[in-house]
C-alpha cells in the first residue's frame, strides 16, 4: 500500500478514542500485514513486466517499501501477543481472490492497479485511523503513508494514456473495475469478522456512516483516475 498522493479524507474522530485492547485493532494489524505482503509479492513479480531498467528499478523500490511496511505490522502483531501468520491467515482467502479477480495483463494495468487499487485500500483504513488510540493511529498511518515512488507510476500512466486513446479507454474501464473490486472486497472481510467489522462501525457510528465512507472513497477514486489522466 501507501500509492496515493491523494490529500487523504477526513479521518473519523469520536469523542473518546477506541480502547487499545479492542480485538478489532488485531484483526486491524492482520488485515493490513496480509495486504502488505501481498502486495510486496505482488510487485515483485510484476517488475517482469517493466518495459525498461527504470521501471524494474522503482517497482522494486515500491516492494521493498511494503517489505518494510509488514514488518512494522508484523512486530505491531507481536507486541500485542498475537501470532502474525496465525493472524494474518484469516485473511488470506479474501486478500487473494481480490488479486486473482483483478490480475493485470499488462505493465500499465499493474501501475495503475498499484496507485488506484493500493489507494482505495488506504482510504478505507485511514477513514478509521482518527477513532484509534494514538499509537494504533500512528502505526496506521505510518504503513499507509505515501511513498515516493507514487509520481513515477503518475507519469508513466499519464504519458501513455496521452499517446493513446483506446489505452485510456481501456484503463479506465480497468480502474472502475478495481473501484468494484476494492469496495466487494472491503464488505466481505467485514463481513466475515466480527471484531473488525465492530470496530469500523464503532468508528463511523452506524451502517450509515459506513456508507458515507465508501462514498468518500468514489470520490478519493475519481480523484486519483484523474491524476493519472484518467
Amino acid at each position: 500500500m501507501g500509492a496515493q498522493t491523494i490529500a487523504p479524507t477526513s479521518e473519523l474522530s469520536p469523542a473518546q478514542p477506541l480502547a487499545a485492547d479492542h480485538p478489532g485493532i488485531t484483526e486491524l494489524f492482520a488485515v493490513l500485514a496480509y495486504g502488505e505482503i501481498s502486495a510486496f509479492y505482488r510487485l515483485a513479480e510484476e517488475a517482469a513486466l517493466a518495459p525498461s531498467l527504470r521501471g524494474r528499478v522503482a517497482v522494486a523500490k515500491m516492494a521493498a517499501a511494503e517489505l518494510a511496511h509488514f514488518e512494522t505490522l508484523e512486530a505491531a502483531l507481536a507486541d500485542r501477543g498475537a501470532d502474525p501468520e496465525g493472524a494474518m491467515a484469516a485473511y488470506e482467502g479474501a486478500l487473494d481472490s481480490y488479486h486473482r479477480s483483478t490480475d493485470p495483463s499488462t505493465w500499465l494495468e499493474s501501475m495503475v492497479k498499484f496507485y488506484v487499487g493500493d489507494g482505495l485500500a488506504a482510504d478505507f483504513y485511514l477513514e478509521i485511523a482518527g477513532a484509534l488510540p494514538t499509537e494504533v493511529a500512528d502505526t496506521v498511518r505510518d504503513v499507509l503513508a505515501e511513498t515516493n515512488h507514487s509520481q513515477f507510476v503518475v507519469d508513466e500512466v499519464r504519458t501513455a494514456v496521452a499517446l493513446s486513446r483506446s489505452e485510456r479507454d481501456r484503463l479506465t474501464l480497468w480502474g472502475r473495475r478495481l473501484l468494484g473490486e476494492a469496495i466487494t472486497q472491503a464488505q466481505y472481510v467485514m463481513a466475515q469478522r466480527d471484531e473488525l467489522a465492530e470496530l469500523v462501525l464503532a468508528a463511523t457510528g452506524d451502517l450509515n456512516g459506513i456508507a458515507t465512507l465508501f462514498d468518500r472513497m468514489q470520490e478519493r477514486h475519481a480523484a486519483r483516475m484523474a491524476e493519472l489522466g484518467l
